[in-house]
């Protein structure tokens, strides 16, 4: 067989390299199988279209790579010249799915007999318009936002009377949040759903739902209808942010037995109603106050963002196993790639938490704000492994590589308790720096930031960990132990020397000789439960052994 893979084109504000690396997965899975595959993508900085490490005509590569741009005319074009059997577009983000839409809808697919590969498109459709995604929802009883749909002006504004303010206006078939945000006037609503309209026929008014806990599952489900969910993932930051803005973490931490089972019940009941083939992402609000109220926000029937985080977390290989699920295997058919003894039809385990931290460089841009909310603007994220929240936090600040040595050591010099309080309450990059030099600082208690931020009071009490470490770092002599357990709270050997005024070369070599060493830890997929043949590895001082 034949397939046209197309990919995510030009690195965007929500859309980069994650689709890269599940576009070359894909590839690699097709040609493993033994079909062809023919790319379409204009960006050169990408490692399925490089030359060097992606050779086309290889058996990792693309038998061919079209650099052109993913838009119905071209990929026209090509489909003439190629006559392929099947599309893929499921691996290059919305911008491939909505031109695969396009497609559809122009009947250029059906004029040269080219089937869509995994999730049909009357599927993608209902995940898409967010219309007909509340009315198949609801003839599940599944509860999403009281919403309106919108498709002029007049309706809009018809609509946000009937919501009322405050509320938040989405816009569809879009990526990274763009044209949503949160409207508590009449007159701003009216002039975001005027840009709204610009780029999207489609716009939809919702209840606002502000200081919800937000909570995805990614799930996968094959033509047999298997389905297991791979992960769970909470944001740090409550509703109002976008997922891509906000520190997340797997697997969920504030979440109670029965309400991780009551969402993870609707996520394959909401998946299998769908009729989704393949990988998807679903999102949900829980309300913090009722644990059997939540909605879902929204599904992505393709690799998202979140997808490719789940594989780096989990272990998982989310895109090989979607691109199989396509061409016709099921789950307990497909080889778990990691233990070889156990098949693709499970639900990995983690003992260890993955966070994730967004990268911001809005410093590059003149005069533009730097107030995050339901846009993306961040422009890549790190991931850090650990034992402990407070650990995993700590290693993904330094990841981010702006001269931080750890989540106490702002990169904004504060000067007074109004400038930490602003930065507490409107969200913005600094936000975790400000909450966590209040509670070093001894400004604000974890209840009164709770009531600024409604972050969940289990995350803000392990930041509070962190700034009592902080604390008596500064004030005691550096024992052994308290240097073991600033160590398993993620403290650096060097911000543990500026702290106790030593060197750095003092301080490790007192923990050499202390025996205060990391252990390197294996991701397995099911915390150790089979043997495991992989080099994914971690480290962490909350261990005794290596895994290798």
């Amino acid at each position: 067989m034949k397939i046209l893979l197309l990919g995510s084109g030009a690195l965007q504000i929500g859309q980069a390299g994650e689709f890269d690396y599940s576009g070359s997965q894909a590839i690699k899975t097709f040609r493993k199988n033994g079909h062809e595959v023919v790319l379409i993508n204009p960006n050169i900085a990408t490692v399925q279209t490089d030359p060097e490490s992606f050779h086309a005509g290889d058996s990792n590569g693309a038998n061919k790579i079209y650099f052109v741009p993913v838009n119905p005319t071209f990929v026209e074009k090509i489909i003439q010249k190629e006559s392929p059997d099947a599309l893929a577009l499921s691996f290059g983000g919305q911008t491939a799915l909505n031109c695969g839409l396009e497609l559809e809808k122009s009947g250029i697919l059906k004029k040269y007999g080219v089937k869509i590969l995994g999730t049909p498109v009357p599927v993608i459709e209902a995940t898409e318009d967010r219309e007909i995604f509340k009315q198949k929802l609801k003839e599940i009883s599944v509860d999403t936002p009281k919403s309106i749909c919108a498709y002029t002006l007049e309706e809009a504004i018809a609509a946000s009377k009937k919501i009322g303010f405050p509320l938040i206006m989405r816009a569809g078939f879009t990526l990274g949040g763009q044209g949503s945000g949160f409207c508590e006037t009449p007159e701003k609503f009216e002039q975001m759903a005027k840009d709204a309209f610009a780029f999207s026929p489609q716009i939809l008014v919702e209840e606002d739902l502000r200081g919800w806990k937000e909570v995805e599952y990614e799930v996968v489900r094959d033509a047999a209808d298997n389905c297991i969910t791979v992960l769970n993932m909470e944001n740090f930051d409550p509703l109002g942010i976008h997922t891509g803005e906000s520190i997340v973490v797997s697997p969920s931490m504030t979440l109670a037995n029965r309400e991780y089972q009551m969402l993870r019940t609707v996520a394959i009941k909401t998946i299998r109603h769908l009729g989704i083939v393949g990988e998807c992402n679903i999102q949900y609000a829980l309300n913090p106050n009722n644990d059997k109220e939540y909605r879902v926000i929204e599904v992505n029937a393709r690799l998202s963002r979140s997808s490719a985080l789940a594989s780096k977390a989990s272990g998982y290989p989310l895109a090989a196993v979607a691109a199989e699920i396509m061409i016709g295997k099921t789950l307990p058919e497909i080889e778990n790639a990691i233990t070889k003894t156990t098949t693709a039809f499970f639900e990995p385990a983690l003992d260890y938490i993955a966070l994730k931290f967004p990268r911001w460089d809005l410093h590059k841009f003149r005069k533009v704000s730097d107030t995050i909310a339901t846009e993306m603007k961040s422009v890549g994220e790190v991931m850090a492994l650990g034992k402990t929240f407070p650990e995993a936090v700590q290693k993904a600040v330094r990841m981010l590589a702006i001269g931080t040595e750890g989540v106490l050591d702002a990169p904004k010099k504060y000067e007074n308790e109004t400038d930490i309080k602003d930065d507490i309450i409107t969200a913005s990059p600094r936000r975790m720096f400000a909450i966590c030099q209040a509670l070093y600082q001894n400004l604000y208690s974890v209840e009164e930031i709770w009531k600024m931020t409604k972050i969940d009071h289990w995350f803000l009490q392990q930041l509070n960990r962190i700034a009592t470490m902080g604390q008596r770092l500064d004030t005691e002599t550096l024992t052994d132990e308290l240097l073991f357990q600033a160590k398993k709270l993620g403290f650096s050997d060097t911000e543990i020397a500026q702290r106790t005024n030593t060197s750095f070369a003092s301080v490790r070599a007192q923990r050499k000789k202390a025996g205060i060493m990391p252990v390197a830890k294996q991701i397995d997929t099911l915390a150790a439960e089979f043997p495991a043949q992989t080099n994914y590895l971690y480290t962490t001082f909350h261990g005794v052994e290596h895994d290798v």
